[in-house]
């Protein structure tokens, strides 16, 4: 079950139990401009990336892991350098 957390856990009535208000509370604090939350993380991307299933040949794999982190990035890299000189269908 997905069910969003909120910032701060509301188990406390009495004021006088309330949490400390530290700096690390109001950093994890949930932020709004009027009544709109201001999104905390990394910004959205203007091109997002489709997450999908793909089947290639092991030896692609491989030679594309062989060359360490970042490999996905590479394989993609070098998918659109073969669509500038090349028709995808």
């Amino acid at each position: 079950m997905n069910v969003k957390k909120h910032a701060t856990p509301a188990g406390w009535v009495d004021p006088d139990d309330a949490p400390e208000l530290t700096d690390e509370f109001f950093e994890r604090a949930d932020e709004y401009v009027g009544d709109k939350l201001v999104r905390r993380g990394r910004p959205r991307a203007q091109s997002p990336k489709l997450a999908l299933t793909v089947r290639y040949d092991a030896d692609i794999v491989e030679a594309f892991r062989a060359t360490g982190k970042g490999w996905q990035t590479r394989m993609n890299a070098a998918l659109k350098d073969w669509l500038k000189t090349h028709s995808p269908t």
